[in-house]
């Protein structure tokens, strides 16, 4: 499936970055151990015996992952297993169950006895008996699976993976595939003021300031009351989970709920482990309506036909907002959605909305915004979110007023850093900030100018520093490690690089770096060496683009593939690229200044190759009816495309393309979502598969190397309904 595609690819990745301890994150139902097992085989082509440890903490969990690994490798003899009363004998391939390593003496076995360890629901390996294996192992490849990374008893496992999630699962594909039930969400206003409860910057507000403030009278509770009784329908079938501030918040919650008919019950952590399992199996059976609890239940729950979650803590941690509406969307025979009620408070300016709901939508602090107020527009089939009139008010100006959003702001903000003791560089601005990227450079400033206002000492400017620096946004698209080192390497060197003494590819990647910088600086025909000597005469631009791409290198998502017959053409198939450097890329024209392209398709005679950059949304931006063609992803490896208006099938251009292969031409791909983006995907070589109609022609294109899941799924969106 697309979406696990993506996952793999996500884990191939962190692996070409060097870390060969990687955690998988994805919602339970979504195949952990199918994208295993096909990870595993991957990495069988790489490792010469890929001996295999596969742990577990139950048998049933073992059996069911030895099937799934026999099935994927196709070898119905693979594995063998070390539970019960089952003991290995070759230990190439093992099953083993957790109880069973923890009884056997790991002292005689040795550290290297095992290339690849899976680690399943590897939000137990906290436990010793995990550790000590954990500790004791040194396998070339960790990986770890589980749809819980942070425990609700507060104990670390991401330090395995150096604090950090290889590969996680997006809600929204979870969904769309089936995998989860949809929801339907309700953002309520509550009356309730938290503005003045204290805020511990870290741990966010204060409990026993929430727990006064939610129980200091029944009239709030109460209408919880009125608002789950309207809204989900018959209690009868509801079974609810609300989770609750602390204990004495979740002990009044029960009282009132009781009190007005409705059946719950309350548990918290110190409840004795005989009455929780009581409690979920009263929800399961129905016998109970809600179970309100306290930190219990973000972890698994095995209750699938929880269709109802009262949220009544405010929490703008992404982790436990998540964590907390998964507990219900696992699906069940007869459930249709889960019914969210969330209750918004007015809070403290702190308090971040917008985390939350990017956990949730995905997307940058101004498209949470624009869903916001568009009333969430893009959610997957089945799904439905909304805020009355008030909570909506008060979502927007949290997003608008949590974060520095004017200029005067911003520079406050990077003083406080440095009065923190903290390194005023920027990412650390931006993480402490929650700044975009992109928010940060908007206007006609950026980082030195910020930098400068708040007296932090910079390097001298030089001729137009400010156009220069205004240009440093035309460079946040770059994705790939050969530009990132190329033009990290470039920024670290004190004097400008003599562009006739480096190889044709590198002077190919100075000159990708160079042009986007000074094409508004220079105004005139410059030679590429006069154009490089130019912006080394500015430092500190090239100090802040040493900082960006230090910071887009950390946001590397997609496994890039070289342009197979191009040696001297530095462009990686699924990176991202503007037409100027497509050009640069390919030695178009001299000096600094590339030829400009306008049209959607420019034919390189010197290299027999004809470059298409298209648009799949046009429904925003300067597109006529005429020009409004329908580009989308017909399958992963499959493309449409419709030519200019006026291409016929038998004209010069039109033959070209039909007959690309004969005549010994090529064919590059280029695709964008909408047309504010800046750059565009390199879709790689494509073969001419047929073609419909002309003027214009509507061709079906075969790429080489398939679009990766997160690609082919926005692309596939494009097409027409």
């Amino acid at each position: 499936m697309p979406f696990q595609e993506r996952l793999l690819e996500d884990l191939a990745i962190s692996r070409s970055l060097g870390f060969h301890r990687n955690l998988l994150v994805a919602a339970t139902g979504t195949g952990k151990t199918v994208m295993a097992a096909v990870d595993y085989a991957r990495l069988r082509t790489t490792l010469p015996r890929a001996r295999l440890l596969f742990v577990a903490h139950r048998q049933e969990l073992l059996d069911q992952s030895q099937a799934t690994f026999r099935h994927a490798l196709r070898d119905a003899s693979f594995g063998e297993p070390w539970v019960g009363g089952s003991r290995p004998s070759r230990f190439e391939h093992v099953f083993a169950s957790v109880q069973s390593l923890r009884h056997a003496d790991l002292d005689n076995m040795p550290p290297e006895q095992f290339d690849v360890l899976i680690v399943d629901e590897f939000h137990h390996a906290a436990a010793p008996s995990y550790d000590s294996l954990l500790k004791h192992l040194r396998p070339r490849e960790i990986l770890g699976l589980t749809a819980t990374p942070e425990r609700a008893d507060g104990l670390p496992v991401l330090h395995w993976f150096g604090d950090r999630i290889a590969a996680e699962l997006r809600l929204w594909d979870a969904i769309d595939q089936q995998h989860l039930s949809p929801f339907t969400y309700f953002g309520i206003h509550d009356g309730l003021d938290l503005s003045k409860v204290p805020w511990r910057r870290g741990t966010g507000y204060d409990v026993t300031g929430l727990t006064n403030v939610y129980t200091a009278s029944d009239a709030w509770a109460r209408l919880v009351v009125k608002e789950f009784s309207e809204r989900v329908g018959d209690s009868g079938k509801i079974r609810a989970l609300g989770f609750c501030v602390s204990i004495e918040h979740a002990r009044f919650m029960a009282r009132i709920f009781c009190e007005c008919g409705i059946s719950a019950v309350a548990v918290w952590g110190d409840t004795p482990e005989h009455e929780r399992r009581a409690a979920l199996s009263d929800l399961r059976e129905g016998k109970v309506t809600v179970v309100f609890s306290v930190d219990l239940f973000n972890e698994g729950v095995d209750v699938p036909n929880v269709n109802a979650l009262l949220l009544l803590r405010p929490t703008d941690s992404p982790t436990l907002f998540l964590q907390q509406l998964g507990r219900g969307l696992r699906r069940s025979d007869g459930k249709t959605a889960c019914t969210v009620l969330d209750f918004v408070g007015q809070h403290r300016k702190e308090y971040r909305f917008d985390r939350r709901l990017r956990a949730l939508l995905g997307g940058t602090r101004q498209d949470i915004e624009r869903q916001v107020a568009g009333g969430f527009p893009f959610l997957p089939s089945g799904c439905h979110m909304e805020l009355d009139k008030k909570s909506s008010e008060i979502v927007l100006r949290s997003i608008r007023e949590s974060i520095p959003s004017n200029w005067s702001q911003k520079v406050r903000e990077l003083t406080a850093l440095v009065q923190s003791g903290r390194s005023p560089n920027l990412a650390s601005f931006l993480e402490a900030s929650g700044l975009d990227l992109e928010d940060l450079y908007e206007g006609s400033r950026g980082w030195s100018d910020l930098c400068a206002e708040a007296a932090i000492k910079i390097a001298p400017a030089g001729p137009e520093e400010s156009t220069l620096r205004r240009a440093i946004g035309r460079l946040f698209h770059v994705d790939d490690s050969v530009r990132f080192d190329s033009y990290s390497k470039f920024c670290a060197q004190k004097t400008a690089p003599d562009v006739a003494e480096i190889r044709e590819v590198e002077r190919r990647l100075l000159r990708m770096m160079i042009a986007p910088l000074v094409d508004h600086a220079l105004q005139r025909a410059t030679p590429l060496q006069e154009a490089v000597e130019f912006v080394w005469k500015h430092p500190q631009v090239l100090s802040e683009l040493a900082e960006l791409f230090s910071l887009l290198r950390d946001r590397l998502d997609h496994v890039h593939q070289p342009l197979d017959g191009f040696p001297d053409v530095p462009l990686l198939v699924h990176a991202r690229y503007t037409r100027l450097e497509i050009l640069a890329a390919f030695g178009v024209g001299e000096g600094a200044k590339v030829a400009p392209w306008q049209a959607g398709v420019f034919y390189l005679e010197q290299a027999r190759t004809d470059l298409f950059a298209f648009t799949l949304d046009k429904t925003e931006g300067t597109f006529s009816p005429t020009t409004r063609y329908r580009d989308y992803a017909m399958s992963p490896t499959l493309i449409h495309w419709e030519s200019q208006s006026a291409t016929r099938a038998d004209s010069k251009t039109g033959m070209r393309y039909q007959q690309h292969e004969r005549l010994g031409t090529r064919v590059l791909l280029f695709a964008r979502l909408r047309q504010s983006d800046r750059a565009f995907w390199c879709l790689g070589p494509a073969t001419y598969v047929g073609h419909e109609g002309e003027r214009p022609m509507a061709v079906r294109w075969r790429l080489h190397h398939a679009l990766p899941g997160d690609l082919f799924a926005r692309f596939a969106a494009a097409a027409p309904a």
